[in-house]
């Protein structure tokens, strides 16, 4: 555990050092959110109807570029050899890394939020049950993502080939957590949203045992 919140300390330093990577992050989720708009047209109906989507496709989309920035320093200062070499569990660098890229995906999709209520004219719904949902959906995209920008990170067209292994294995988590954020913003007559929270919690813990058991083989190799 000290391993990991060590790993985890200095990966927050380094995001808040780099902080302007974030900024353009933020800012390509934005323009997802608005190319989505235009897609829908001038109706304001449907574009209540399908915020939630929007929100949880524009910030998959821009997670790629955050997470496959989170191995960059590393690869640029030859640092990654290093860190397999420290006297540390590769499952504590690996929850060090995926925790920090979670806390940066959960602050993505919290500064998202208010922009898509604007220009979608989409009620939020409960603050705090969205908010929840944002940790549990972006936990689903941070556990997988950092064990595939650990694979990809030394391959030709990493940026490319990121999105190609990670989009498929997070369509449960997509489904899931559109589902659930589309019942928080308009409402859960049938009682559904319990069940699309209870799928999510599942996946993240798979996601989370399964990759930190496998992150050792990916840096060893």
């Amino acid at each position: 555990m000290t391993q990991a919140l060590v790993a985890l300390r200095k990966d927050a330093l380094l995001q808040w050092r780099t902080r302007g990577r974030f900024v353009a992050v933020f800012v390509f989720g934005a323009t997802a959110l608005l190319l989505f708009s235009f897609a829908i047209g001038p109706s304001a109906g449907a574009l209540r109807q399908h915020a939630a989507g929007f929100l949880w496709l524009a910030l998959m989309l821009a997670s790629t570029l955050a997470l496959g920035d989170s191995f960059h320093g590393e690869m640029e200062n030859r640092a990654l050899e290093g860190l397999v070499l420290l006297p540390a569990s590769p499952v504590a660098l690996y929850y060090g890394k995926a925790l920090a890229n979670w806390a940066q995906l959960a602050l993505l999709g919290v500064a998202l939020v208010p922009f898509m209520v604007v220009l979608y004219d989409a009620p939020p719904g409960g603050a705090l049950p969205l908010i929840g949902l944002i940790l549990l959906g972006t936990a689903g995209l941070s556990f997988p993502g950092t064990l595939y920008a650990a694979m990809t990170v030394q391959v030709r067209g990493s940026q490319t080939l990121l999105p190609l292994l990670l989009f498929p294995l997070v369509v449960p988590v997509l489904l899931a957590a559109v589902s659930a954020t589309s019942l928080v913003m308009t409402g859960d007559p049938m009682d559904q949203l319990r069940s699309w929270t209870l799928l999510l919690v599942c996946f993240d813990l798979i996601y989370a045992s399964l990759c930190g058991l496998l992150f050792g083989r990916v840096v060893e190799s």
